[in-house]
């Protein structure tokens, strides 16, 4: 654990948590829908922030787990950490943020959160934190806009007219085009931008251990049975990732990884 068992964890203001996020996260956006921030402090600086709220569209989600109430989920909308904290940081984190939520919070089971694989990796942290993959969806999209920042269909198809899209449309233009549809490619084709196909995997960690996941739950391996294996749109298996820390291992630890112990083979990727 190293140096990772000195982080404290506590809640942050909102304007602080999403300072950072703006500055740290792969995204640079923050998400709105967040509304309980922790901070992870280590030698008294600011260095990780994550942040919960509710859904997009809590409705669909609700049922992912049987009897849940409007309530009692929270989806983990943003974790942005920077290169000072040490390894097996972000599990840490996680670990006492769920901890924190169990006690001060009791009505909230359980939590949702996705991993898009054009944007940012295929879930690492999440398998080494104790979470369950219930989705592997490949047919997700994503657009590079003229200025390199990337957008998720759903999103553009939910918010409509935009300040991502104002630099590249006029709002006129955009209804014209868009002309009633939800769809996203006309306008997306009219301003230049570029189609990025990619993989988002659904996970959930069960809070309350009683609670029921009511969809299937996925073994880890399906990721490479899919070849869903992604770390910034780069197509990578789980199986070259274990080979990759091997080879950057010392030599003990290097022979205790070939028999398949002494090594994280979720160690996330920088």
């Amino acid at each position: 654990m190293g140096r990772a068992k000195d982080i404290i964890v506590k809640v942050i203001p909102a304007r602080v948590a999403n300072e950072f996020v703006k500055k740290n996260h792969y995204s640079g956006k923050v998400t709105p829908n967040s509304k309980l921030h922790f901070g992870a402090f280590l030698d008294g600086k600011l260095h990780g922030v994550l942040s919960f709220g509710s859904p997009l569209d809590k409705s669909k989600v609700l049922g992912l787990v049987e009897k849940t109430l409007w309530n009692e989920m929270l989806e983990l909308n943003r974790m942005a950490f920077d290169d000072y904290l040490p390894k097996y940081s972000e599990s840490r984190c996680l670990s006492i943020c769920f901890k924190l939520i169990k006690k001060n919070a009791s009505h909230i089971k359980w939590i949702l959160s996705f991993s898009d694989g054009v944007l940012c990796g295929d879930g690492t942290i999440y398998r080494a934190s104790g979470f369950h993959l219930t989705q592997i969806n490949d047919k997700t999209e994503n657009w590079e806009l003229p200025n390199k920042q990337v957008v998720q269909a759903c999103t553009l198809r939910q918010s409509g007219y935009t300040r991502w899209l104002s630099p590249f449309i006029s709002k006129q233009k955009f209804d014209e085009i868009r002309n009633g549809s939800t769809s996203s490619k006309r306008i997306m084709e009219y301003i230049g931008a570029k189609k990025l196909n990619g993989t988002q995997l659904r996970y959930i960690y069960l809070i309350d251990k009683t609670c029921k996941i009511t969809v299937p739950i996925l073994p880890f391996s399906k990721i490479d049975e899919m070849g869903a294996g992604m770390y910034k749109g780069e197509r990578v298996s789980i199986q070259e990732r274990r080979q990759q820390h091997a080879d950057e291992a010392l030599p003990a630890v290097r022979l205790a990884s070939s028999q398949e112990e002494g090594f994280d083979s979720t160690h996330p990727l920088k």
